[in-house]
């Protein structure tokens, strides 16, 4: 009794914020939920961003759609990178049952099914507003880390740029970018020499073919107009709360350049278009990357070094981002460091190297004289989860044992139908889809060159005609056997007229009689 009073005492001073908080669920000692014990999130440090990890089937899924449900209720809007696919169900309104109710009951929480403000959002055709950025928008430096140029190939692309710039080229798409690789390379490679410096022919070869890779992968849908404002991630619905914007990105596990393209580009353009605002009473959005590991698996060096500076860095942008992932080693030690608040659910132990990847989890995990941490990571269950987080004072809490509380949303995806009618009713969709293919790069070096090329065939259709004109027309008189023909008839007929008057084509010798 006496060890539970020192805990329900440990918890209450150690979930006890200033300012606004969500209610996450109780702690629990022993296997049972201890009465009182709640233990709140305060909105104030999600800015110090999150992770939540345990092994497939432990519940991690469903408690960021908790968190998410939270943020929204509170007028935060928030971010779902859904790469399963079953984060659908926030925009439709849950159902009660007998396990929803006596978890509720054991938490203190009053339960209450609803629908949550939703927006879906597509790198590809799939349903929902397309997203899209432009080359220009992107920049030479973050396409050059994504296409994982070399120094001397990343300067050329920036030379590329600044000649865009100066000549007034837009880059809007890829066809852009490659037609101006092409005519650097080709008929305007004297042009840009002549004020950027010399061109390697090698390097505008290997850009080329890394750019057709990125085609491949489909990155032509997402490099294009309209391109996608970032403050429509950070819009509140009619009712006050916040919206969750869902991206569906299920068809990009097997499209690792896509996807490092986008989140690159997304946490570029968040750092650069939010203000500093230091510490808020809560955060302007939270981004929660679901499956993270299939990130960290297959992203780029290029993507790890960015999604590394951003953690880092955009705290103080009112801007937090969760990660969710199957076991923490799955994330870059040099990011986990920087996620303030851990939501870890059960992890399995089937083989020697699982039980040491245990071990070596409960070590991030604070000191707790209530519990054998290594041993209750394998021992927790399906919607519990061992919480710790950081207080005002950037202070972690007390490690506990937690009862999550039940999404209030659908824990199941919508529909076709479903989400057809949440696409219809969207404010920004019709905007986005709208298909656009303005006049830029391609269409005005595409001009150029024909411009050019019809003054070619001008030019030398009139070194044509200005010889035919100095030259007259032959006659059967230029045949050369003809011309012998006619000085010979006419030497013969001169001949005989001078005969013919006394004197003669030839000169004789004088007699010598005398």
């Amino acid at each position: 009794m006496a060890n539970t009073a020192k805990f329900l005492e440990t918890v209450n001073t150690g979930y006890t914020f200033k300012g606004e908080s969500y209610k996450m669920g109780r702690a629990m000692l022993n296997g049972e939920v201890v009465e009182g014990a709640d233990v709140y999130l305060p909105f104030k440090t999600l800015n110090r961003h999150g992770l939540i990890a345990g092994a497939t089937g432990t519940g991690k899924t469903k408690t960021l759609q908790v968190l998410a449900e939270g943020l929204s209720d509170a007028s935060i809007p928030v971010v779902l990178m859904d790469i399963k696919g079953d984060l659908s169900g926030i925009g439709a309104a849950g159902e009660m049952n007998d396990k929803i109710t006596s978890r509720s009951q054991l938490l203190g929480i009053d339960f209450k099914p609803q629908a949550y403000p939703v927006e879906f959002l597509t790198l590809s055709k799939e349903k929902g507003t397309r997203l899209r950025a432009t080359v220009s928008e992107f920049g030479p430096i973050l396409l050059s880390k994504i296409l994982e140029l070399n120094d001397t190939q990343a300067g050329f692309v920036s030379m590329i740029f600044k000649y865009c710039d100066d000549n007034k080229l837009p880059l809007l798409d890829l066809k852009d970018f490659i037609k101006v690789l092409q005519y650097v390379s080709g008929e305007g490679k004297a042009e840009l020499e002549k004020d950027y410096g010399k061109i390697s022919t090698t390097s505008t070869g290997t850009i080329l073919r890394k750019v057709i890779e990125l085609q491949q992968q489909g990155a032509d849908l997402f490099f294009g107009e309209r391109s996608f404002d970032v403050e429509d991630l950070m819009r509140i619905s009619d009712d006050g709360r916040g919206i969750i914007s869902i991206v569906r990105v299920t068809d990009l596990q097997d499209r690792p350049k896509l996807f490092s393209t986008f989140m690159l580009q997304m946490l570029a353009e968040l750092y650069a278009s939010c203000p500093e605002e230091g510490d808020l009473d809560k955060p302007k959005l939270v981004l929660f990357i679901d499956e993270a590991h299939l990130i960290f698996n297959q992203a780029s060096k290029a993507l790890l070094d960015q999604i590394e500076t951003i953690v880092k860095l955009i705290r103080s942008k009112g801007v937090g981002i969760f990660f969710c992932t199957q076991n923490p080693m799955d994330v870059p030690a040099p990011i986990l460091a920087q996620l303030g608040l851990k939501v870890q659910h059960a992890l399995r132990a089937f083989t020697a190297a699982d039980r040491k990847v245990i071990k070596q989890t409960a070590e991030n995990y604070p000191f707790s004289e209530f519990y054998k941490t290594d041993e209750l990571l394998t021992q927790v269950g399906i919607g519990e989860a061992l919480v710790t987080m950081l207080n005002e004072k950037g202070v972690p809490t007390p490690l506990v044992h937690c009862m999550l509380r039940a999404p209030q949303s659908r824990m199941d995806v919508l529909t076709d139908s479903e989400i057809d009618a949440i696409v219809s009713r969207s404010k920004i969709a019709a905007r986005y889809n709208e298909e656009i293919d303005s006049y830029s790069a391609y269409e005005i070096l595409n001009q150029k060159l024909e411009l050019a090329a019809e003054r070619a065939a001008a030019l030398e259709q009139q070194k044509q005609t200005g010889r035919t004109q100095q030259k007259p027309e032959k006659t059967i008189l230029d045949d050369p056997i003809v011309r012998s023909m006619a000085r010979t008839a006419g030497n013969t007929i001169v001949r005989s007229l001078l005969g013919a008057i006394g004197l003669s084509g030839t000169r004789r010798k004088k007699s010598s009689w005398f």
